[in-house]
């Protein structure tokens, strides 16, 4: 049992989710993981953070994903004991691997990367997910990608599907559920600040039980 505390975050694309992540980590002045446990899963796995990013919350084919490595790092790869393994299952095992040693080491906040069930045997994680009304994803994905409201909205089509086919192929859960998750926050009713504000409540109570 450990005596810190775990936050993890599922996110709708354009929620904000990620910038909740963000300020809670800089607030509590913990670490966020997301896109860096890549970087850290392409390092082990010694293939390139392009090659590992591919696959990353993504579902793609057992065949296509076995081969979807950069020829620098083709050999290296193939020399493996585990090269027969898809890419996109490696990457997804490494990644869990590193989830958990970093989550026994000290608190933190990790988003996406199904944090919240390679964490499941632990009794110290609160599993969150962020989400938000429909326009109000799409206006933001227009701001921040400077997008027409139709470039928006297909973006957001094609990233919550490879989320959710990604999370539920991993997990037999489903996605954004209620189930899964201790927590559902609607960053349209609470902004961010307000989720933020909820978090860090949280995870004070959690870290003084």
């Amino acid at each position: 049992m450990m005596d810190h505390t775990i936050i993890t975050i599922g996110r709708q694309f354009g929620s904000g989710g990620h910038e909740v992540g963000n300020r809670l980590a800089e607030r509590l002045n913990i670490p966020l993981y997301d896109h860096n446990l890549i970087r850290m899963a392409a390092r082990d796995l010694g293939i390139s953070n392009e090659d590992a990013g591919r696959v990353d919350e993504t579902r793609l084919g057992n065949v296509l994903s076995s081969y979807y490595i950069g020829m620098g790092d083709y050999t290296t790869f193939m020399l493996s004991p585990e090269a027969e393994k898809p890419l996109s299952d490696k990457v997804f095992e490494t990644q869990s691997a590193i989830i958990r040693k970093l989550a026994e080491r000290g608190p933190g906040i990790f988003v996406g990367r199904c944090a919240d069930y390679v964490l499941g045997d632990y009794s110290n994680v609160v599993n969150t997910f962020i989400y938000a009304y429909k326009d109000d994803r799409i206006n933001r994905i227009m701001d921040i990608y400077k997008l027409s409201e139709k470039e928006a909205v297909d973006k957001i089509k094609k990233i919550d599907r490879e989320r959710r086919l990604y999370y539920e192929g991993r997990t037999d859960r489903k996605w954004g559920s209620i189930e899964a998750n201790a927590i559902l926050l609607n960053s349209s009713l609470l902004g961010i600040d307000g989720a933020v504000d909820a978090l860090e409540a949280i995870y004070h109570k959690w870290e003084n039980r």
